[in-house]
């Protein structure tokens, strides 16, 4: 009898240990960074009313410019991270003016011939 108690004692604690050690796991894994220069809720610019909030949701680092957007987030995340996702597509396009991929662009074509 005893040894069936020491048994179930024993596994017990290995069950919470191992579950300590995922909840810890998950804490120190970074976040995706934000992919948007602006406040998911507002559009408008980060910094523009002073240091913006971070949120992580579901991995996922989420910049707000207020406490207030912050709330409004929280009511219905998966919306915005739809809207997030789809301004963050938007962005990477080519031929965008936030888009750093054409940057260089005039860099890598040849000189035109001069005519005189």
């Amino acid at each position: 009898m005893k040894r069936n108690l020491l048994l179930a004692t024993l596994a017990a604690g290995l069950l919470a240990f191992s579950i300590t050690l995922k909840a810890e796991e998950k804490k120190t894994e970074k976040p995706i960074p934000y992919p948007l220069k602006t406040c998911l809720i507002t559009d408008e610019k980060l910094g523009g009313m002073g240091k913006p909030t971070v949120l992580v949701y579901k991995g996922q680092e989420i910049k707000f410019c207020c406490k207030g957007c912050e709330g409004k987030f929280n009511k219905d995340p998966e919306k915005y991270i739809k809207k997030m996702k789809e301004l963050a597509k938007k962005e990477a396009k080519p031929g965008n003016a936030n888009s750093n991929s054409n940057a260089h662009s005039a860099h890598n074509q040849e000189p035109k011939a001069e005519t005189k």
